[in-house]
């Protein structure tokens, strides 16, 4: 039975071995696991020039677009996932990143171009749910189960964020509550398009691997199963999702519209006494002028005539 060891180092790789638990080492040897996080100028001559890892392999894992696929050269062997990770840089919530992973018969590679937890969470998983790596290929099948679990924890929070975000448009029309609700929705197409690819890939490993026992089925199953779901789940969140944000927008039109008519009609009212007042401020003779209540009789005739046009538009239900 084989597990993995591993260790952080000064730089962002990190060295796994085959020991028993995960105990922590500082050097690389051949056959072991070496996982290579935002690579700088030596870490990529470490990969191509001491493990002899094809520079292509390396350009198409740093391509932040490229899509989730395997690819074999010479003795090696390249598969790309795509893993989902929190945006810091956008107002979009969540992001997905492609992942490389480039195994030979006694080496295995993981890189990624960006910073993230991904790995050292997959170890806490390993350990916590006592998982026992055989191979190669039984660590590729629990990358690409425990990227699929990613998702889906990501995807309850995004439902949190939908429902949060359905509260505070309830009770504003802003657009910067709508446009949080857009963002959601853009994070949903990266994971539909991600996890569409990573089924690509788990089909994929059915072909490329006989099923003489390298392959564990049953682990492939599983992971296959969890995609369907995540791909399910994604699908309903962004009918959902897309529905929410048409019936908010058509509140939000129909909340200014009322908002407006009801502007409008305390404008009409109001200027009714001033039209009043405007009439009889001239400077010419008007019958009740000499009369000493005249300012009176303006003033509850103006309160009169505003009080008959509010009550008009109650009825009509602009105010």
């Amino acid at each position: 039975m084989r597990l993995f060891a591993w260790t952080y180092t000064t730089d962002m790789k990190k060295y796994l071995y085959c020991e028993n638990g995960f105990d922590e080492k500082a050097e690389y040897t051949p056959g072991c696991w070496t996982s290579v996080e935002y690579p700088d100028d030596s870490d990529i001559d470490f990969l191509t020039q001491m493990l002899n890892i094809p520079e292509s392999f390396i350009e198409d894992i740093a391509d932040t677009d490229e899509r989730p696929r395997i690819e074999a050269e010479d003795a090696w062997l390249l598969t790309i996932l795509h893993i989902p990770i929190d945006s810091q840089q956008t107002d979009i919530p969540f992001i997905t990143i492609p992942l490389g992973i480039i195994t030979a018969k006694n080496a295995m590679v993981t890189v990624c171009f960006h910073h993230t937890k991904f790995i050292s969470d997959f170890i806490q998983y390993s350990r916590h749910k006592n998982i026992s790596i055989k191979d190669n290929t039984d660590l590729i099948l629990h990358i690409l189960y425990f990227s699929t679990e990613c998702f889906l924890k990501r995807l309850r929070q995004i439902n949190q964020f939908v429902n949060t975000a359905e509260k505070d448009l309830e009770k504003s029309i802003r657009n910067e509550d709508l446009l949080k609700l857009m963002n959601i929705q853009k994070s949903l197409v990266y994971f539909n398009t991600s996890i569409h690819g990573n089924e690509v890939v788990a089909e994929r490993l059915k072909d490329h691997f006989p099923r003489n026992g390298e392959l564990d089925m049953d682990l492939l199953e599983d992971a296959t199963i969890e995609l369907e779901q995540a791909s399910n789940t994604v699908t309903i969140y962004s009918e959902l999702l897309t529905g929410t944000m048409d019936t908010f927008a058509s509140i939000i039109s129909n909340n200014v519209n009322a908002i407006m008519k009801r502007m409008t009609s305390l404008s009409i009212t109001l200027a009714i006494p001033t039209l009043i007042a405007s009439f009889y401020g001239m400077n010419v003779n008007i019958n009740i002028g000499e009369s000493p209540y005249a300012f009176t009789l303006i003033i509850l005739l103006s309160a009169a005539i505003s009080a008959i046009t509010f009550i008009l538009f109650r009825k009509i239900k602009w105010f």
